[in-house]
């Protein structure tokens, strides 16, 4: 059982590795024995968010109907022979992951199926909530398990939200233009993608950087384990941030705005060595 459990969780880290460079660069400034869990909530994730955003020639409906079943299955039985959902199911059990915030999740998943505007502003923050603020808040289970309480959770939960607000929003403006060619979505309420203004750009930027004022005072209280990898996470999409605020809104709709590698190597290089002198 060992070992098939270790081989569950290095098929989850290979997906993390294969699918975010990004992300496996900050998983790697956590402490040893955060990341096999951390892989394994993102690999859940991104299965799931695999199934709404590429299998266009399947049955997503049916796909994500019959992975929301396989998922609390393994969570209730303990094991899966699906190796991501066995390694996720290990971390839901052993951290004591609300299934409430699962739940959440693959609802956000299923509107993905069934929306592509959103007009309305409190089905945009349901959206934003489950495809991304409860994710903050599984890993903000694993960060706390040997270092928090239950109040220490609910301290930090607030901040949790916010960075995963923030980073979602940034992901919706860096990919404006593929999720609208490629899926026919517009997540921000009341933007027309063809008439994308500056001012459409401005309000969206002006909350988001909001989202990240307040979630950087949570990040300094995380604990030494977690701390670093969560920071670096948080300067690698602030530069992609600023660097989105610093170009026309035309360009936005246009291409997708990327970090080079050579400026994650940096932010990564400086963020350790903040975090080791103690200058966050």
């Amino acid at each position: 059982m060992d070992l098939f459990s270790q081989v569950s969780f290095e098929c989850s880290k290979l997906i993390t590795k294969r699918y975010s460079t990004s992300f496996s660069l900050g998983i790697r400034m956590f402490s040893k024995e955060l990341r096999q869990p951390i892989y394994a909530i993102y690999g859940f994730v991104r299965f799931a968010d695999e199934i709404v955003d590429t299998f266009h020639d399947k049955d997503k409906a049916d796909l994500l109907s019959e992975f929301r079943k396989e998922t609390f299955k393994a969570i209730n039985n303990q094991i899966s022979l699906n190796p991501v959902l066995h390694s996720f199911q290990q971390v839901v059990n052993a951290y004591s992951i609300d299934q409430e915030l699962i739940h959440a999740f693959l609802d956000s998943m299923q509107m993905d199926l069934d929306k592509t505007i959103y007009f309305d502003e409190s089905e945009y923050k349901k959206y934003i909530f489950g495809s991304a603020e409860v994710v903050g808040l599984m890993c903000l289970r694993v960060f706390l398990r040997d270092n928090g309480t239950s109040e220490e959770y609910e301290k930090l939960k607030p901040f949790a939200c916010a960075l995963g607000s923030a980073f979602q929003k940034i992901n919706f403006l860096r990919d404006m233009k593929s999720d609208y060619e490629e899926r026919g979505r517009v997540y921000f309420p009341g933007i027309n993608f063809k008439h994308f203004t500056e001012n459409d750009k401005k309000a969206i930027e002006d909350d988001i950087q909001k989202e990240f004022s307040e979630s950087f005072y949570g990040i300094k209280q995380l604990p030494n384990s977690s701390r670093l990898g969560v920071y670096c996470a948080y300067k690698y999409y602030i530069n992609l941030f600023y660097k989105i605020k610093g170009l026309p809104a035309a360009i936005i709709t246009e291409r997708r705005i990327r970090v080079s590698d050579k400026r994650k190597l940096y932010l990564l290089t400086t963020s350790a060595f903040q975090n080791h002198f103690g200058l966050l």
